[in-house]
C-alpha cells in the first residue's frame, strides 16, 4: 500500500511538511517568501532524485499560480500554496489513474517487460491472481528461458495462486509466446499473461526478441516494470523501452523499499508513459492500481480516505460485521470476537500504512512503530486457550495461565498483560456502548 509512512516517500513527505511549515507560520506571504519556499521545494525533489528538468517545470508551475495577487491577499495563502503544489504533483503524476485494458475479448493478453530483477515474474503472478478475483480464467506463461529458475519460480506462484501455467521445454521466447496465445484461443482462456525475459542492462538482442514477441502476439497490454529503488536509472530504461515497444504502461515495483521516490515523481513526465498499477510488497496479493490523486495527497500528509475505504470494504465480512456490531451493542465481545477484527484488519495491510491514510494521523503519530511481531504474540496466546476461555477470560486461573504461556511460547507476564489490557479494553466498550454508536460504519470498531 503506498503512502507517505512507506519508506519511499517517507523522507520526502518529512522534508516538504518542514517547508510548508514555514509557509502556514508567516504572517504575511510575499513574493520573496514564497520564492524562498520554491526554492527549498525544488531542493527537496532533487534530493528525493526527481528528474532537474521535471522539477524545474513543477517550480514554475507553482510559481505562476502561487504570485497571483489573489494568493498573495487571500486569508490563508499558505493552504493555497499547498493546494497548488498538490495539483501539480497530481498532474505530474499523470492525472487521472489509467486502467490496465480491460479483458473483454478471449483471449487479450499482457506482456510483461523490464530488466532482470525488476520483479517481472512476481508481477505476472500478482496479474494473474488480479484476475482470478475478477472470474477470468488466466494463463501465466514462463518466457523466461535465461534467468535461472525463472520457469520454475513462474510455475511455482501459478499453483500458489491455482491458475494455469504455460511453457514448452526447449522452445524460444517468441514460439513460446506465440504457441501459448494459440492453446489460450483453443482453451477459452480469458488472460494470457506474458513472462518475458530481461538483462541486467538493455541490449539490442534483448530489445529485438522483445520486437518479434509482440509481433507475433499483438499485445493488448505491454507492461513494463520499473525497479522504484533505482531511482533515475528507472526512468531511463522506461524511456528506452517506450522507444522501441511502445510501452502502454507502467507498473511501479518495490514501493515498499527505501528508495527516494524520484522514479514515481519523474517516469510519466519524461516518457509520456501512463503509470497503471504500483507493486507495494512481496505477497501475490500486493498489488494496487496507481491513482495520482492519492498519492499526491498521502505524500503532502492529506491522508487518503478514499483508499481506506476501499480496503475495509474489501477486507470486511459484512454479515459477520452485522453479527460484531450487535455484540458491541450488548457489551458482549470477547477474545473469538477480537481475533476475528484482528485477521479482518490484517487483510487491509500493515498497520502503520493504515495509519498514513488516516488524515493528520501521520502527523500525530510520527515516530510510532507498530509492532507486528507483538500482535503475532497477541494472537499466540488466544489461539492457546480453550474455545471456553476466550469466550470467558474471567475463569483464567494461575494454571490455565501457565498452559497458555507453555503452549503459545510466551512468558505468564505476557498473558497476564494481555488480559489485563483486554479487561480495560472490554470496559471502554461497555462505556461507549451505552452512548451508542450513532454514525458508525456497521462492524467497525470503536476504537
Amino acid at each position: 500500500m503506498i503512502g507517505a509512512g512507506s519508506p519511499v516517500f517517507e523522507q520526502l513527505s518529512d522534508k516538504l511538511e518542514l517547508v510548508f511549515k514555514k509557509l502556514r507560520g508567516a504572517g504575511k506571504l510575499t513574493e520573496k517568501n514564497i520564492k524562498d519556499a520554491l526554492r527549498e521545494v525544488r531542493q527537496v525533489l532533487l534530493a528525493a532524485d526527481v528528474n532537474y528538468k521535471v522539477a524545474r517545470d513543477f517550480i514554475k508551475a507553482v510559481q505562476e499560480k502561487s504570485l497571483g495577487q489573489e494568493v498573495l491577499q487571500s486569508i490563508e495563502p499558505g493552504q493555497q500554496i499547498i493546494k497548488f503544489v498538490h495539483d501539480e504533483l497530481v498532474a505530474l503524476l499523470g492525472g487521472t489513474a489509467e486502467p490496465l485494458a480491460p479483458i473483454d475479448k478471449s483471449p487479450t493478453t499482457y506482456m510483461v517487460c523490464g530488466l532482470q530483477g525488476s520483479g517481472k515474474t512476481t508481477l505476472v503472478a500478482k496479474l494473474g491472481l488480479m484476475a482470478k478475483r475478477k472470474n477470468k480464467k488466466a494463463l501465466l506463461v514462463a518466457a523466461d528461458i535465461y534467468r535461472p529458475a525463472a520457469v520454475k519460480q513462474l510455475k511455482v506462484l501459478a499453483d500458489q495462486i491455482d491458475v494455469e501455467h504455460f511453457h514448452i521445454d526447449g522452445g524460444k521466447p517468441p514460439e513460446i509466446c506465440k504457441k501459448a496465445v494459440k492453446y489460450a484461443e483453443k482453451n477459452f482462456i480469458d488472460l494470457v499473461i506474458l513472462d518475458t525475459a530481461g538483462r541486467l542492462h538493455i541490449d539490442d538482442e534483448m530489445m529485438t526478441e522483445l520486437e518479434e514477441v509482440k509481433s507475433l502476439t499483438k499485445p493488448d497490454e505491454i507492461l513494463l516494470v520499473a525497479d522504484a529503488m533505482t531511482g533515475q536509472d528507472a526512468v531511463n530504461v522506461a524511456r528506452e523501452f517506450h522507444d522501441r515497444l511502445a510501452v502502454t504502461g507502467v507498473v511501479l515495483s518495490k514501493l515498499d523499499g527505501d528508495a527516494r521516490g524520484g522514479a514515481a515523481l519523474s517516469i510519466r513526465q519524461v516518457t509520456g508513459c501512463p503509470i497503471k498499477m504500483a507493486s507495494v510488497g512481496e505477497k501475490v496479493s500486493d498489488l494496487e492500481p496507481f491513482h495520482p490523486d492519492r498519492l499526491a495527497s498521502r505524500i503532502l500528509g492529506m491522508g487518503d480516505v478514499v483508499t481506506l475505504v476501499e480496503k475495509a470494504g474489501e477486507a470486511i465480512d459484512i454479515e459477520k460485521a452485522e453479527k460484531m456490531q450487535e455484540k458491541l451493542l450488548k457489551a458482549q465481545f470477547d477474545f473469538e470476537d477480537f481475533l476475528d477484527q484482528m485477521a479482518q484488519l490484517k487483510k487491509m495491510g500493515p498497520l502503520d500504512s493504515l495509519m498514513g491514510m488516516i488524515p493528520g494521523a501521520g502527523k500525530a503519530l510520527k515516530g510510532l512503530k507498530v509492532d507486528e511481531q507483538q500482535m503475532e504474540r497477541m494472537v499466540a496466546i488466544i489461539k492457546s486457550m480453550t474455545a471456553q476461555e476466550r469466550r470467558q477470560p474471567q475463569i483464567i486461573d494461575g494454571s490455565r495461565k501457565r498452559r497458555i504461556a507453555q503452549g503459545s511460547g510466551n512468558s505468564v507476564q505476557s498473558v497476564n498483560q494481555l488480559l489485563k489490557q483486554f479487561s480495560a479494553m472490554q470496559k471502554m466498550i461497555g462505556n461507549i456502548s451505552k452512548r451508542g454508536f450513532k454514525g458508525m460504519p456497521k462492524g467497525m470498531m470503536p476504537f
